[in-house]
Protein backbone atom coordinates (compact mmCIF):
# COMPACT_ATOMS: atom_id res chain seq x y z
CA UNK A 1 0.00 0.00 0.00
CA UNK A 2 1.57 3.18 -1.31
CA UNK A 3 1.05 6.22 0.55
CA UNK A 4 0.57 9.53 -0.83
CA UNK A 5 3.68 12.07 -0.48
CA UNK A 6 3.19 15.28 1.25
CA UNK A 7 1.02 17.97 0.31
CA UNK A 8 -0.50 15.85 -2.06
CA UNK A 9 -4.43 15.95 -2.19
CA UNK A 10 -6.41 13.83 -0.38
CA UNK A 11 -8.63 11.62 -2.04
CA UNK A 12 -12.40 12.61 -1.71
CA UNK A 13 -13.79 9.23 -1.83
CA UNK A 14 -10.75 7.76 1.09
CA UNK A 15 -12.03 11.42 3.21
CA UNK A 16 -15.97 10.53 2.88
CA UNK A 17 -15.16 6.89 3.78
CA UNK A 18 -13.11 8.14 6.95
CA UNK A 19 -15.81 10.52 8.05
CA UNK A 20 -17.41 9.46 10.81
CA UNK A 21 -21.37 8.62 10.97
CA UNK A 22 -21.61 11.40 13.61
CA UNK A 23 -20.12 13.51 12.12
CA UNK A 24 -22.44 12.53 8.64
CA UNK A 25 -25.35 12.94 11.00
CA UNK A 26 -24.57 16.47 11.76
CA UNK A 27 -24.14 17.86 8.45
CA UNK A 28 -27.41 16.02 7.37
CA UNK A 29 -29.52 17.39 10.02
CA UNK A 30 -28.01 21.20 9.76
CA UNK A 31 -28.66 20.80 6.02
CA UNK A 32 -32.67 19.45 7.00
CA UNK A 33 -32.78 22.12 9.67
CA UNK A 34 -31.59 25.06 7.11
CA UNK A 35 -34.23 23.91 4.72
CA UNK A 36 -36.68 24.09 7.47
CA UNK A 37 -36.16 27.62 8.25
CA UNK A 38 -35.63 29.01 4.62
CA UNK A 39 -38.95 26.60 3.81
CA UNK A 40 -41.01 28.40 6.72
CA UNK A 41 -39.73 31.83 5.99
CA UNK A 42 -40.77 31.43 2.11
CA UNK A 43 -43.89 30.27 3.22
CA UNK A 44 -44.33 33.09 6.02
CA UNK A 45 -43.81 35.90 3.31
CA UNK A 46 -46.16 34.42 0.76
CA UNK A 47 -48.90 34.40 3.62
CA UNK A 48 -47.84 37.88 5.07
CA UNK A 49 -47.99 39.18 1.05
CA UNK A 50 -51.57 37.73 1.43
CA UNK A 51 -52.81 38.76 4.34
CA UNK A 52 -51.62 42.55 3.65
CA UNK A 53 -53.56 42.12 -0.05
CA UNK A 54 -56.74 41.44 1.98
CA UNK A 55 -56.14 44.05 4.43
CA UNK A 56 -55.92 46.29 2.02
CA UNK A 57 -58.92 45.04 -0.07
CA UNK A 58 -61.37 44.95 3.40
CA UNK A 59 -60.04 48.51 3.95
CA UNK A 60 -61.23 50.08 0.59
CA UNK A 61 -64.51 47.58 0.38
CA UNK A 62 -65.49 49.39 3.89
CA UNK A 63 -64.50 52.83 3.27
CA UNK A 64 -66.74 52.66 -0.10
CA UNK A 65 -69.40 50.73 1.06
CA UNK A 66 -69.79 54.10 3.11
CA UNK A 67 -69.65 56.63 0.42
CA UNK A 68 -71.14 54.45 -2.30
CA UNK A 69 -74.43 53.77 0.61
CA UNK A 70 -74.84 57.69 0.09
CA UNK A 71 -74.54 58.52 -3.13
CA UNK A 72 -77.31 59.50 -4.91
CA UNK A 73 -76.93 58.65 -8.56
CA UNK A 74 -75.31 55.87 -9.97
CA UNK A 75 -71.16 55.27 -9.25
CA UNK A 76 -70.48 53.80 -12.01
CA UNK A 77 -71.97 55.62 -14.97
CA UNK A 78 -72.69 59.17 -13.37
CA UNK A 79 -69.48 61.74 -14.97
CA UNK A 80 -69.61 64.59 -12.18
CA UNK A 81 -67.46 64.85 -8.98
CA UNK A 82 -69.31 66.31 -6.22
CA UNK A 83 -69.33 63.89 -3.18
CA UNK A 84 -69.19 66.66 -0.47
CA UNK A 85 -72.64 68.06 -1.35
CA UNK A 86 -74.26 68.08 1.97
CA UNK A 87 -78.18 67.85 -0.09
CA UNK A 88 -77.09 65.95 -2.64
CA UNK A 89 -74.11 63.69 -2.95
CA UNK A 90 -73.46 62.64 -6.16
CA UNK A 91 -70.41 61.28 -7.52
CA UNK A 92 -69.22 58.41 -10.16
CA UNK A 93 -66.50 56.85 -11.85
CA UNK A 94 -67.18 57.30 -16.11
CA UNK A 95 -65.04 59.35 -16.88
CA UNK A 96 -61.85 58.15 -14.49
CA UNK A 97 -62.31 54.47 -16.28
CA UNK A 98 -62.44 55.98 -19.59
CA UNK A 99 -59.35 58.37 -19.31
CA UNK A 100 -57.39 55.52 -17.01
CA UNK A 101 -57.45 52.84 -19.89
CA UNK A 102 -57.43 54.96 -23.35
CA UNK A 103 -54.26 56.70 -21.47
CA UNK A 104 -52.65 53.43 -20.62
CA UNK A 105 -53.60 51.95 -23.89
CA UNK A 106 -52.32 54.37 -25.60
CA UNK A 107 -48.81 54.33 -23.47
CA UNK A 108 -48.95 50.67 -24.16
CA UNK A 109 -49.73 50.62 -28.00
CA UNK A 110 -46.41 53.03 -28.17
CA UNK A 111 -44.16 51.74 -25.40
CA UNK A 112 -44.02 47.90 -26.18
CA UNK A 113 -43.11 47.70 -30.37
CA UNK A 114 -40.00 50.90 -29.07
CA UNK A 115 -39.14 49.03 -26.01
CA UNK A 116 -38.79 45.60 -28.12
CA UNK A 117 -36.86 46.94 -31.15
CA UNK A 118 -34.74 48.59 -28.14
CA UNK A 119 -34.20 45.48 -26.39
CA UNK A 120 -33.38 43.37 -29.58
CA UNK A 121 -30.82 46.21 -30.89
CA UNK A 122 -28.97 46.06 -27.34
CA UNK A 123 -28.61 42.06 -27.20
CA UNK A 124 -28.17 40.81 -30.81
CA UNK A 125 -27.20 43.68 -32.71
CA UNK A 126 -25.15 46.49 -31.02
CA UNK A 127 -21.48 45.71 -30.54
CA UNK A 128 -20.37 45.06 -27.35
CA UNK A 129 -18.46 48.88 -26.49
CA UNK A 130 -22.28 50.82 -27.09
CA UNK A 131 -24.22 47.80 -25.86
CA UNK A 132 -23.25 48.11 -22.38
CA UNK A 133 -23.71 52.21 -22.37
CA UNK A 134 -26.63 52.30 -24.16
CA UNK A 135 -28.65 49.75 -21.26
CA UNK A 136 -26.78 51.88 -18.66
CA UNK A 137 -28.77 54.93 -20.01
CA UNK A 138 -31.90 53.03 -20.44
CA UNK A 139 -32.02 51.51 -17.16
CA UNK A 140 -30.97 55.33 -15.76
CA UNK A 141 -34.13 56.51 -17.11
CA UNK A 142 -36.22 54.30 -14.85
CA UNK A 143 -35.11 56.25 -11.94
CA UNK A 144 -36.17 59.58 -13.07
CA UNK A 145 -39.08 60.89 -10.44
CA UNK A 146 -42.00 60.85 -11.93
CA UNK A 147 -42.39 64.94 -11.08
CA UNK A 148 -39.40 65.77 -13.62
CA UNK A 149 -41.42 63.88 -15.94
CA UNK A 150 -44.40 65.75 -15.05
CA UNK A 151 -42.56 68.79 -15.65
CA UNK A 152 -40.93 67.95 -18.75
CA UNK A 153 -44.20 67.05 -20.13
CA UNK A 154 -45.92 70.19 -19.63
CA UNK A 155 -43.14 72.61 -20.28
CA UNK A 156 -41.74 70.82 -23.45
CA UNK A 157 -43.98 68.14 -24.71
CA UNK A 158 -47.63 69.98 -24.77
CA UNK A 159 -46.27 72.93 -26.38
CA UNK A 160 -44.40 71.13 -28.92
CA UNK A 161 -47.09 68.66 -29.52
CA UNK A 162 -49.75 71.65 -31.56
CA UNK A 163 -47.97 71.02 -34.72
CA UNK A 164 -48.76 66.44 -34.51
CA UNK A 165 -52.38 67.65 -33.39
CA UNK A 166 -52.89 69.58 -36.25
CA UNK A 167 -51.85 67.16 -38.89
CA UNK A 168 -53.81 64.11 -37.19
CA UNK A 169 -56.61 66.88 -37.32
CA UNK A 170 -56.26 67.22 -40.65
CA UNK A 171 -55.39 64.00 -42.26
CA UNK A 172 -56.93 61.08 -39.23
CA UNK A 173 -60.26 63.46 -38.28
CA UNK A 174 -62.91 62.17 -40.37
CA UNK A 175 -62.02 59.16 -37.79
CA UNK A 176 -63.80 61.11 -34.92
CA UNK A 177 -61.25 60.35 -32.54
CA UNK A 178 -58.62 62.37 -33.65
CA UNK A 179 -61.10 65.40 -34.33
CA UNK A 180 -59.78 68.31 -32.50
CA UNK A 181 -62.94 70.19 -31.38
CA UNK A 182 -60.91 73.40 -30.61
CA UNK A 183 -58.24 74.24 -32.87
CA UNK A 184 -55.27 75.68 -31.35
CA UNK A 185 -56.01 74.88 -27.53
CA UNK A 186 -53.28 73.61 -24.83
CA UNK A 187 -52.59 70.48 -25.65
CA UNK A 188 -53.42 68.68 -22.54
CA UNK A 189 -55.48 65.70 -23.44
CA UNK A 190 -55.47 62.11 -22.95
CA UNK A 191 -53.21 61.61 -26.12
CA UNK A 192 -50.93 63.55 -24.35
CA UNK A 193 -51.17 61.95 -21.40
CA UNK A 194 -50.36 58.10 -23.31
CA UNK A 195 -46.92 59.91 -25.20
CA UNK A 196 -45.93 61.20 -21.57
CA UNK A 197 -47.08 57.57 -19.91
CA UNK A 198 -44.84 55.75 -23.16
CA UNK A 199 -41.70 57.27 -22.32
CA UNK A 200 -42.49 56.96 -18.61
CA UNK A 201 -42.69 53.02 -18.85
CA UNK A 202 -40.34 52.37 -21.77
CA UNK A 203 -37.16 51.91 -19.47
CA UNK A 204 -39.47 49.02 -17.40
CA UNK A 205 -40.24 47.05 -20.42
CA UNK A 206 -36.72 47.48 -22.19
CA UNK A 207 -34.83 46.06 -19.46
CA UNK A 208 -36.90 43.04 -18.62
CA UNK A 209 -37.07 42.12 -22.31
CA UNK A 210 -33.69 42.84 -22.54
CA UNK A 211 -32.74 40.10 -19.68
CA UNK A 212 -34.96 37.73 -21.04
CA UNK A 213 -33.51 38.01 -24.67
CA UNK A 214 -30.36 37.17 -23.09
CA UNK A 215 -31.64 33.86 -21.38
CA UNK A 216 -32.26 32.63 -24.81
CA UNK A 217 -30.40 28.95 -25.50
CA UNK A 218 -27.12 29.65 -28.02
CA UNK A 219 -27.70 26.83 -29.38
CA UNK A 220 -30.60 28.08 -30.32
CA UNK A 221 -29.50 30.86 -32.43
CA UNK A 222 -26.85 28.82 -34.00
CA UNK A 223 -28.88 26.18 -35.14
CA UNK A 224 -31.20 28.77 -37.06
CA UNK A 225 -28.34 30.49 -38.31
CA UNK A 226 -26.65 27.19 -39.32
CA UNK A 227 -29.65 26.28 -41.35
CA UNK A 228 -29.50 29.59 -43.59
CA UNK A 229 -31.33 31.91 -41.49
CA UNK A 230 -30.80 35.44 -41.26
CA UNK A 231 -30.20 37.48 -38.62
CA UNK A 232 -33.76 38.63 -38.69
CA UNK A 233 -35.11 35.09 -38.86
CA UNK A 234 -33.20 33.98 -36.38
CA UNK A 235 -34.74 36.55 -34.28
CA UNK A 236 -38.66 35.68 -35.44
CA UNK A 237 -38.21 31.76 -35.16
CA UNK A 238 -35.64 31.37 -32.09
CA UNK A 239 -35.70 34.47 -29.92
CA UNK A 240 -39.30 36.56 -29.48
CA UNK A 241 -40.88 32.75 -29.08
CA UNK A 242 -38.48 32.12 -26.34
CA UNK A 243 -39.10 35.50 -25.02
CA UNK A 244 -42.67 35.88 -25.57
CA UNK A 245 -43.73 35.05 -21.79
CA UNK A 246 -41.13 37.68 -20.54
CA UNK A 247 -42.31 40.86 -23.34
CA UNK A 248 -46.04 39.35 -21.63
CA UNK A 249 -44.43 39.95 -18.42
CA UNK A 250 -42.17 43.29 -18.81
CA UNK A 251 -45.83 44.71 -20.82
CA UNK A 252 -47.67 44.08 -17.78
CA UNK A 253 -45.06 45.97 -15.57
CA UNK A 254 -44.89 48.83 -18.03
CA UNK A 255 -49.27 49.03 -18.24
CA UNK A 256 -49.25 48.90 -13.69
CA UNK A 257 -47.19 51.94 -13.19
CA UNK A 258 -49.31 53.58 -16.28
CA UNK A 259 -52.56 52.86 -15.08
CA UNK A 260 -51.19 54.04 -11.47
CA UNK A 261 -49.27 57.00 -12.71
CA UNK A 262 -50.16 60.49 -10.42
CA UNK A 263 -48.08 63.22 -10.19
CA UNK A 264 -46.67 63.43 -14.46
CA UNK A 265 -50.52 63.00 -15.16
CA UNK A 266 -51.89 65.73 -12.75
CA UNK A 267 -49.19 68.03 -14.26
CA UNK A 268 -49.96 67.43 -17.85
CA UNK A 269 -53.58 66.91 -18.28
CA UNK A 270 -56.37 69.31 -18.22
CA UNK A 271 -58.84 67.55 -15.67
CA UNK A 272 -62.64 67.92 -16.47
CA UNK A 273 -65.71 65.69 -15.70
CA UNK A 274 -66.50 65.92 -19.72
CA UNK A 275 -65.78 62.11 -21.43
CA UNK A 276 -65.16 62.95 -25.01
CA UNK A 277 -64.33 60.38 -27.79
CA UNK A 278 -62.42 63.33 -29.60
CA UNK A 279 -58.88 62.19 -27.53
CA UNK A 280 -57.03 65.39 -28.56
CA UNK A 281 -59.40 67.82 -26.70
CA UNK A 282 -58.40 68.87 -23.91
CA UNK A 283 -60.09 67.16 -20.57
CA UNK A 284 -60.79 64.07 -18.80
CA UNK A 285 -59.42 62.25 -15.74
CA UNK A 286 -57.61 58.96 -14.93
CA UNK A 287 -58.33 57.04 -11.26
CA UNK A 288 -54.98 58.31 -10.01
CA UNK A 289 -54.83 62.00 -11.14
CA UNK A 290 -58.33 62.84 -9.00
CA UNK A 291 -57.28 61.37 -5.97
CA UNK A 292 -53.97 63.60 -5.93
CA UNK A 293 -55.77 66.38 -6.75
CA UNK A 294 -58.86 65.97 -4.53
CA UNK A 295 -57.94 64.30 -1.30
CA UNK A 296 -56.19 67.66 0.37
CA UNK A 297 -59.41 69.15 0.21
CA UNK A 298 -62.27 66.61 0.21
CA UNK A 299 -64.41 66.25 3.19
CA UNK A 300 -65.41 62.92 5.16
CA UNK A 301 -67.41 61.55 2.41
CA UNK A 302 -65.01 62.90 -0.39
CA UNK A 303 -62.70 60.76 0.81
CA UNK A 304 -64.71 57.78 0.74
CA UNK A 305 -65.58 58.38 -2.53
CA UNK A 306 -62.03 58.83 -3.32
CA UNK A 307 -61.22 55.30 -1.60
CA UNK A 308 -64.39 53.76 -3.48
CA UNK A 309 -62.34 54.76 -6.85
CA UNK A 310 -59.21 53.89 -5.46
CA UNK A 311 -61.06 50.60 -4.99
CA UNK A 312 -61.72 49.88 -8.95
CA UNK A 313 -58.57 50.78 -9.78
CA UNK A 314 -57.59 48.03 -7.38
CA UNK A 315 -59.56 45.67 -8.81
CA UNK A 316 -58.91 46.86 -12.29
CA UNK A 317 -54.82 46.08 -11.63
CA UNK A 318 -55.81 42.62 -9.66
CA UNK A 319 -57.56 41.64 -13.22
CA UNK A 320 -54.49 42.59 -15.28
CA UNK A 321 -52.29 40.89 -13.37
CA UNK A 322 -54.55 37.67 -13.34
CA UNK A 323 -54.98 38.00 -16.81
CA UNK A 324 -51.48 38.26 -17.90
CA UNK A 325 -50.73 35.26 -15.40
CA UNK A 326 -53.62 33.58 -17.72
CA UNK A 327 -51.29 34.38 -21.00
CA UNK A 328 -48.20 32.92 -19.85
CA UNK A 329 -49.36 29.77 -18.53
CA UNK A 330 -51.22 29.25 -21.54
CA UNK A 331 -47.96 30.31 -24.04
CA UNK A 332 -45.14 28.84 -21.51
CA UNK A 333 -44.71 25.71 -23.40
CA UNK A 334 -44.42 27.32 -26.81
CA UNK A 335 -41.97 29.43 -25.01
CA UNK A 336 -38.84 27.21 -25.40
CA UNK A 337 -37.57 27.45 -21.63
CA UNK A 338 -38.55 24.11 -21.34
CA UNK A 339 -36.74 22.69 -24.61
Amino acid sequence: MTSSPPGAPRDTTEASATTSPRRRSSLQGNSRRGDSLFRGASAGSGILLLVIMAAIAGFLIYRSSIAINKDTTSFLTTFEWDPDNIQKPSFGIAVLVFGTLVSAAIAMVIAVPVAIGIALFISHYAPRRIAQPFAYLVDLLAAVPSIIYGLWGALFLVPHLGGLNSWLNDYLGWTYIFKVSHPGAPARSLFTVGILLAIMVLPIITAVSREVFRQVPRMHEEAALALGATRWEMIRTAVLPFGRPGIISASMLGLGRALGETIAVATVLSASNVLSLHLLDAGGGTFAQNIALKFGEAGSLGKDALMASGLVLFVITLLVNGAARMIIARRKEYSGANS
